[in-house]
């Protein structure tokens, strides 16, 4: 698994990119984020749900409740054109990140 504290603080990115495909509903956006990891990262509940109102709260996502006719009813959340800017920006500064830690860290070769 995942060490959290190497992906956290990249919340934010990582729900707008399944925002970026598509409308999704919490449960269904952590299903993606698990599937696209290999089942090697989940968001917790909580961490989820804060992000969701942090986003809204900036404008990045809007809510609306869907129209199910069977089952709970859902809250699917929206990508904004801010929102869009603001991946970009998230996504742009992780991989800036990532060449800083890759020039930092040792390379030992493998063979």
């Amino acid at each position: 698994m995942l060490a959290a504290d190497l992906i956290r603080g990249h919340t934010d990115a990582l729900i707008l990119s399944v925002l970026m495909q598509r409308d999704s509903y919490g449960y269904d956006i952590n299903k993606a984020i698990l599937a696209g990891s290999e089942g090697e990262y989940e968001l917790k509940e909580a961490t989820l749900y804060t992000a969701f109102k942090r986003l809204e709260e900036a404008g990045a996502v809007i809510s609306y409740w869907g129209d199910e006719n069977t089952g709970a009813r859902r809250k699917y959340y929206q990508i904004t054109e801010k929102g869009r800017d603001l991946y970009r920006r998230l996504y742009d500064e992780w991989l800036h990140t990532k060449r800083i830690i890759d020039k930092l860290l040792y390379k030992e070769t493998m063979e």
